[in-house]
Formats: C-alpha cells, sequence, structure tokens
C-alpha cells in the first residue's frame, strides 16, 4: 500500500480509524482523540518504526518520514523515542522533528546496567511481550522469570510520560514461546519441557514453533493477528528467523546459532516495527544479554502467586519466610509442594527489585534502613540472651 496518496488536513486525521492509512499500524479512535490536538496544529501523526542515532523513521499517512528526535528531551531515558511510539511530527519541518510523544498505553521496561539504574524502554505500545525461547539450550529458567516478571509489570502511560494514554490502558500480555521444536522430535519429552514452564509462567500461554518446517507458526500468527507484539529473549532464541517466517520473506538478517552452546552473535541491531501480512504489528529486537528488573514488584507477585498464596497464612503478617515459626511457605518447602528453586529466585527478585526502587525512591529507601536496624536489633538481642543463658 502506498500512503503517498493520502492527504494530511486535519479533517482527513479525524475520520474513522478503520479508514485511516495507519489503521494497519493500530491506529484507532482513541489514538485519533488523543491527537486531535496536535491535527489542529497542522501536525502529521505516525508511528516510530525504527530508531537510530538521534533520528528515528516513522510511518505516517504521507509515508514514511526521517525525523530528528532532538525535540524530546533526550537527558530523560523514560522519554527518549522509542520504536512502537505514536508520535506528533512536523511534516514540513526541514529537518523534520517529532514534536511530542503521544502517551504509552503500555512499554517494556528494564534496568539499565549502568551505575545509575536508569529504566530504559525496550519497545512501547505493545498489546503481547513474546518471551522467546530456544529448545536447542538447556532452559534458564530463573531468567524466564525474570522477563516473565517485567512483562506482567509492563508500565502503563502515567507511570511513563506524566499522564494516563488513551483507553487500553494495563500491562501486556506476556505469552512464552520455544522456538526450534524441530530439534526435540519426542512429543513426550517436548511435552515435558513445556510443562516446565507452564509450571513457572502461572496462566501465561505456551506456544511452540519451528520456523525449519513450519511447525505451530499458524498457531502463533493467528495470536499475534490482532494489536502489536514484541519478540524478546537472548541471542540466538529464533526471534528474526520467526519474524522472517511470519512475514514470509526475508527481512531481518539472521546468523546460525554457535552449535558448543546455541548462542547467537546479535545480527539484529536495532528493534524494528514490521507489518505482518495477516494482520497485526511485530517488534524485533536485538538479544538481550542482562534483564534488569525495573519497578517490577506486581510483576513478581503475579510470577510467584503460589507463594504470594501461601504467605497469607504465615502466623506473622510480615514473614521473611527464613526462620519464623508458623511459616506457611517454609511448610511448603518441607512437605514438596514447594520447590526451594522457587523461593530463593523468588527472594533473589524482591531484593534486586527493592534495591532499583530505593535508589529512586526516598520513601522505600528510609524504610529499607528502619527494616535493617530492626533486624539488627533482634540479631543484638538474640545474642545477648544466648550469653545471658550461657552464663
Amino acid at each position: 500500500m502506498s500512503f503517498q496518496s493520502f492527504s494530511s488536513s486535519a479533517s482527513s486525521l479525524q475520520g474513522s480509524s478503520t479508514s485511516h492509512p495507519l489503521s494497519p499500524y493500530g491506529w484507532d479512535d482513541a489514538w485519533a482523540a488523543e491527537f486531535a490536538p496536535y491535527a489542529e496544529q497542522g501536525l502529521l501523526p505516525g508511528r516510530v518504526v525504527r530508531v537510530d542515532r538521534g533520528q528515528c523513521d516513522v510511518v505516517t499517512p504521507r509515508g514514511t518520514l526521517r525525523a530528528d528526535t532532538a525535540f524530546v528531551v533526550p537527558r530523560d531515558p523514560m522519554r527518549i523515542v522509542c520504536t512502537g511510539d505514536w508520535v506528533a511530527v512536523d511534516p514540513d519541518g526541514d529537518p523534520q522533528f517529532v514534536r511530542t510523544l503521544l502517551p504509552r498505553r503500555t512499554a517494556f521496561v528494564r534496568s539499565t546496567s549502568s551505575q545509575r539504574s536508569e529504566g530504559q524502554v525496550l519497545a512501547t505500545n505493545v498489546d503481547h511481550i513474546v518471551i522467546c525461547l530456544s529448545l536447542a539450550v538447556e532452559f534458564d529458567l530463573g531468567r524466564v522469570e525474570r522477563f516473565l516478571a517485567l512483562a506482567m509489570s509492563s508500565s502503563s502511560g502515567d507511570a511513563l510520560l506524566g499522564g494516563g494514554g488513551p483507553a487500553g490502558d494495563g500491562a501486556a500480555e506476556p505469552i512464552v514461546v520455544l522456538t526450534k521444536a524441530d530439534l526435540v522430535p519426542d512429543a513426550t519429552t517436548l511435552s515435558h519441557l513445556v510443562q516446565d514452564i507452564e509450571g513457572i509462567a502461572p496462566g501465561v500461554q505456551v506456544l511452540t514453533v519451528s520456523s525449519a518446517t513450519g511447525e505451530g507458526v499458524d498457531v502463533f500468527a493467528a495470536v499475534v493477528s490482532g494489536g502489536t507484539s514484541v519478540l524478546l529473549g537472548a541471542s540466538g532464541a529464533g526471534k528474526s528467523t520467526l519474524a522472517n517466517t511470519l512475514l514470509g520473506h526475508d527481512v531481518m538478517e539472521v546468523q546460525a546459532a554457535r552449535d558448543v552452546d546455541g548462542k547467537g552473535r546479535h545480527t539484529t541491531t536495532t528493534r524494528n516495527l514490521l507489518l505482518l501480512p495477516s494482520g497485526g504489528v511485530l517488534i524485533d529486537t536485538p538479544g538481550l544479554r542482562g534483564v534488569g528488573l525495573w519497578d517490577a514488584e506486581a510483576g513478581v507477585g503475579q510470577v510467584f502467586s503460589e507463594i504470594e498464596e501461601l504467605a497469607e497464612r504465615c502466623r506473622f503478617h510480615d514473614c521473611a519466610h527464613e526462620s519464623e515459626p508458623g511459616c506457611a511457605v517454609l511448610a511448603a518447602i518441607e512437605d514438596g509442594s514447594l520447590h526451594e528453586r522457587r523461593l530463593d529466585s523468588f527472594r533473589k527478585l524482591i531484593r534486586e527489585n527493592r534495591r532499583i526502587v530505593a535508589k529512586t525512591d526516598a520513601r522505600m529507601r528510609s524504610e529499607m534502613l528502619r527494616d535493617w536496624k530492626r533486624k539488627g536489633a533482634e540479631g543484638r538481642f538474640a545474642m545477648e540472651a544466648k550469653r545471658g543463658r550461657a552464663r
């Protein structure tokens, strides 16, 4: 479809979302209402399909434009233009600039590896967060739980841009896709692997696909045919190959994973928004080495919902599930109904998330300091009591 023939007048931009040239990219009546003030200013709506070195490619009713992002606050990492954003562009500028971001409905955010622990937005306005795992290598269940916690905490517009987004706010839906299913020809073994993931992903859809044979691709294509989906995972997980399979031709460059460990070579270097022929929009991303938590307490609670439910039966409401009497969580460990690995992973993610939040939240820092002082006082009291008994 060519966009060159569409008018950019304000009146045409306010027409029915179903007939709008951007409707295949997710434009709807709520976005039209959000954009209305900018249409009156003669600005053009568009969706960011790629960001590169301070500039971005934006698909608009006039076609794909190359625009500068300097007008959007560059020093705030949460406001940097990102693939998936809806923006207002000055169509007559030379050069052309992104004038503003529309409030985001959702975003997948991780913490950076820097000492400042800033948030990094990887994709915005997504409906499905697809976590890709290769069946060619052994699963790292802790890493999967980390991805799921972030996915289930995907932020809404008010958290990211200081104001609620259009209708449809709320966390994106996580999906786990096990790629390279052709490498596990035994149906029983494949079933067990699926059950392993289902066991740590309560309520999450788990699909198996093979880009080599086409197995499961039609089911996955149907799932992502509505809305915007982002592919996340480590290098070598088969994300770009899967994207090419859905597109029906090679758009994303791919390379074979190393035989020794199944790791890829980071052939995808930017996040790219792709229009699927069967409907829907797909964002392919580079492989992720690190996935730091960012304000993901709600997501951690959902991923470890069985621990949260057990904790409600503990004798003490502030039970740390370490050595307290009447701890329902430790009782479940003892009787085998809860795996100790799950509890260790839960503790690790909770501690990490609290450290991240404490770096930017003064109240949280104060609460953690009081908690440390309380535990220190309890420890000293216990030691003194022990010494008294010894005498």
